[in-house]
């Protein structure tokens, strides 16, 4: 999504979800940094991604919340157009 992203993650429970999160914005932000900014080392002080985050058990629907992700932008195109037609 061009705003947000979803991920479906298996934490290892030696893990906090918090930390497992911060990681993975942290490396993210530094990789696009790099790639899209042109910049050669790591930046302090500047913020990439939102503060927040939103983490749910998947548990046995896990096969749908992956469909919801594989097609979530198609699902958002279609709901934008029902708004349109109000």
């Amino acid at each position: 999504m061009s705003d947000h992203i979803h991920m479906c993650i298996s934490i290892p429970s030696k893990y906090s979800v918090a930390n497992m999160v911060g990681y993975i914005k942290g490396k993210s932000a530094i990789s696009i940094a790099r790639r899209f900014n042109g910049r050669s080392r790591n930046f302090g002080g500047e913020n990439f991604w939102a503060r927040g985050y939103f983490v749910s058990t998947v548990g046995l629907d896990e096969e749908m919340v992956r469909a919801y992700i594989r097609h979530q932008e198609k699902e958002d195109e279609h709901y934008d157009q029902l708004k349109l037609g109000m």
